[in-house]
């Protein structure tokens, strides 16, 4: 848990509830045939449960009701307090079996691409920091005031940031702890319409929910209130990840990472070592670092724009000459050199560890450890060994059913484990 708590501060963007169709934002048959095929998955429904499954406010789903038992698409079975049971009658039955033939979708109302871009651009991150604000939010990392003094005006400034230097100094874990930083929610919606087709932008596994849909009855409930959200992708990462993707089951189309890190931060791990060469991916992002927005295709060929605000970066242990040209590595502004660990950062980060993992700590223990490691030709201490020695301790330990100890034998038993021999 983090030594430092704030209070989390509400979305600068809060949407109405939105009480007529019209002020959806999305066309008509779009909310009806969503209406259909709910109906058709609960076999028998209510306004409520309608209101509740679509995050459409009740007097909508009234209306929309109101229209189809005006054509005579639902018959009603009775009533429950005010409210309506129905279900679908033979001709709403064959209606919902042809929409659902082209769409399976029946969650949350989508909301406007327009909307959209305004709520985005109005959650653009704004951030104000010090050396001392910075420290104390990185609580658990061990940095020096210069990488500090680097780190601080790159994320005031919210532009692109590459993290490079040698692999185990600490890159990966500085970058996903930026997300720290921001101390507001964020309101993302579950989905976005763009020319009656229907993206789903909320991801459960990337975005962290805050609240509750109780707690915030004053908004339109199609969005969720979450904390602005933090992506890392390693390896992994292939070219089809960068744009929709369509589900050839359900019919709708999944976000690419980028969209889903809108207003957040989004990690590119191991920079240089995706399946995607780095010129491809630096090349499809050129435009979106310098203009702050992106293009998107759906499959039949409508392209259409989205916003592109958030902090990309990049963190790699290869040189960055060797990855992008001149061109590309000047619309990423800030570049950080993150270096091996000085005797004193590594006794202190040792020191922290041995806590952790419930180690005596001894400083004179601290100073053998490294002799041992800079031994047998190393010539650098990296900020990932005392963590990594600590878990081979405990392993130790564990195995002769003992306490974890910093014994300079067992300190050259997991140095041994540790590193490979030439």
């Amino acid at each position: 848990m983090s030594a430092v708590t704030t209070a989390r501060e509400r979305p600068s963007f809060t949407p109405a509830v939105p009480n007529t169709i019209e002020e959806l934002g999305v066309p008509d048959m779009l909310v009806q045939d969503l209406v259909l095929r709910r109906v058709m998955i609960e076999r028998t429904s209510t306004l409520a449960s309608l209101s509740k499954s679509l995050k459409l406010s009740l007097p909508v789903v009234e209306f929309v009701f109101r229209q189809m038992r005006h054509r005579q698409l639902i018959e009603v079975m009775g009533m429950v307090g005010n409210d309506y049971t129905f279900m679908l009658s033979g001709p709403g039955r064959q209606l919902a079996t042809e929409r659902f033939q082209m769409s399976q979708y029946a969650g949350p109302c989508p909301v406007s691409l327009h909307d959209y871009h305004l709520a985005t651009n109005a959650q653009a991150a704004r951030i104000q920091v010090n050396r001392q604000k910075l420290r104390q939010i990185l609580w658990d990392l061990v940095l020096t005031d210069s990488l500090l003094d680097q780190l601080g005006p790159a994320v005031i400034s919210q532009a692109p940031l590459f993290l490079y230097g040698s692999t185990g100094n600490g890159k990966t874990s500085i970058a996903e702890r930026l997300v720290r930083l921001y101390e507001d929610d964020v309101l993302i919606p579950y989905a976005v319409e763009v020319d009656n087709q229907i993206i789903i932008l909320y991801d459960p596994v990337v975005h962290q929910k805050t609240g509750t849909d109780l707690e915030e009855v004053d908004r339109d409930p199609r969005w969720v209130r979450c904390r602005r959200p933090c992506i890392i992708t390693g390896g992994e990462l292939v070219s089809s990840m960068l744009d929709l993707r369509l589900d050839e089951t359900s019919g709708t189309y999944a976000a690419p990472l980028q969209m889903k890190a809108n207003n957040g931060v989004l990690v590119i791990d191991d920079f240089g070592r995706q399946l995607i060469p780095p010129r491809d991916l630096l090349n499809r992002w050129i435009v979106p670092l310098d203009r702050r927005v992106d293009y998107l295709m759906l499959r039949y060929g409508v392209k259409f724009q989205i916003p592109f605000e958030l902090m990309v970066v990049f963190a790699t242990n290869l040189d960055p000459a060797t990855l992008a040209d001149e061109a590309f590595l000047r619309r990423i502004q800030n570049k950080i050199l993150v270096e091996e660990v000085s005797a004193g950062v590594f006794d202190e980060i040792l020191r922290r560890c041995a806590e952790a993992f419930n180690i005596p700590y001894d400083q004179e223990k601290a100073e053998y450890l490294r002799r041992l490691i800079l031994s047998e030709g190393r010539t650098v201490l990296r900020a990932c060994y005392p963590s990594d020695v600590c878990k081979i301790l405990v392993s130790i330990s564990r195995y002769e059913g003992r306490e974890p100890q910093m014994t300079k034998v067992d300190l050259e038993r997991a140095v041994r484990l540790y590193f490979a021999r030439s």
